[in-house]
């Protein structure tokens, strides 16, 4: 065995993991009516060699939507639809969690309800905001966001709410944990971030009231799972979408001081660079979020084998997610095992589409050999 510590087992709260390798999660736009499908169960039922399978963003309500052919658990329909897919994962000896989304200002007027303005913190538009929109003419591509409305004080524990009873859905379809989606410059980091933020009520200004909405989120979802149950997701220091932050670090500090002593199960942190670029994490940040949270810590970004391996080495992580190289590699977490060669990914199939690009990547000579 080539990577020791990433087939160490673990756990991430009260769930037992075989292997340390997480499958981050992975918009791939490949449900036209919100719906996961057969599509879906093969799709992460073959990925189940991974020691958790965080789920794609998955919308918590008509209005959290940014992009088409995405999935949602609103709906009766949806969350039967995701208990096939659980089914599926589990009885190949996975496990999976659910990640709960909403897209916030990164969105448009042709993907929300009524064609109503999408919603945020202030009322800001995106600059250089792509969504993913579906044209007259049946067509889908990249649209240009469009200005959102500042949500009223009042509508928040509406949205609050939406992601309590997506959690319920969830642990009805039987998920094994839920992700809260709090990165990658979607609405609980659009109020995260000083730029995104403009707010004069309880929920702007200070570290401790930017904050306060994301956390009533995941007590509320707490609420349903249990602490042990849950993790979260965020992108300090990221710039996308047209977010800006003054406070990355500070802010990164207080949630991880918040979450800890919430008990959260796990911390995912993605990476700055995620998506190219040159900014990095600042010189002792990985020590001190292990400092300050008591959870597990995941890291995400362009990671390989050898990179994942020396940062469980480091003692500054339990854990490694990997996105791009899951897309390609279903059995990604055997080859690591094997040390074997990976299948690069083409990136046209990555959003929208069949079966190519999707369940039709192929395994190791020698057949799916699960780890665990």
């Amino acid at each position: 065995m080539a990577f020791e510590a990433l087939f160490t087992p673990a756990q991430l709260g009260s769930l037992s993991i075989p292997n340390r390798v997480i499958m981050a999660p992975l918009t791939r736009a490949r449900t036209p009516d919100s719906v996961p499908g057969k599509l879906q169960q093969a799709y992460y039922g073959q990925r189940a060699g991974s020691g958790l399978i965080i789920s794609e963003a998955t919308n918590i309500s008509p209005t959290a939507r940014g992009y088409v052919y995405t999935p949602g658990i609103w709906t009766d329909e949806q969350e039967a639809g995701w208990k096939e897919v659980v089914n599926t994962v589990h009885a190949k000896g996975g496990r999976i969690a659910l990640q709960l989304w909403h897209v916030g200002r990164v969105s448009h007027e042709m993907v929300q309800p009524n064609g109503e303005q999408p919603v945020a913190p202030s009322a800001l538009k995106g600059e250089g905001a792509q969504c993913f929109v579906e044209f007259e003419d049946g067509s889908a591509g990249q649209h240009p966001t469009s200005t959102p409305r500042a949500l009223e004080t009042d509508e928040i524990p509406g949205i609050v709410d939406d992601y309590r009873q997506a959690a319920v859905r969830a642990k009805r379809a039987g998920f094994d944990m839920i992700e809260v989606h709090a990165a990658n410059a979607y609405l609980l980091n659009q109020f995260l971030a000083t730029g995104t933020n403009q707010r004069t009520d309880q929920y702007g200004g200070s570290l401790e009231n930017r904050a306060r909405f994301p956390l009533e989120v995941v007590d509320a979802v707490v609420g349903v799972f249990g602490a042990d149950r849950v993790g979260i997701r965020m992108t300090p220091f990221i710039e996308l979408f047209g977010l800006t932050d003054d406070e990355p670090e500070a802010m990164a500090l207080y949630m991880a001081d918040q979450l800890s002593k919430r008990g959260l199960a796990y911390l995912h942190l993605n990476e700055p660079n995620w998506a190219g670029g040159d900014i990095q994490f600042p010189d002792g940040f990985r020590e001190q979020m292990r400092e300050r949270f008591s959870g597990s810590l995941i890291y995400c970004g362009n990671y390989n084998a050898e990179r994942a391996e020396a940062l469980l080495d480091s003692g500054n992580a339990e854990a490694a997610a990997f996105g791009r190289p899951y897309i390609a590699n279903p059995d990604l977490a055997e080859r690591f095992y094997k040390n074997s060669p990976l299948n690069e990914p083409d990136h046209a199939t990555f959003y929208g589409g069949d079966e190519k690009g999707y369940t039709d990547y192929p395994f190791m000579d020698n057949g799916y050999d699960r780890i665990g």
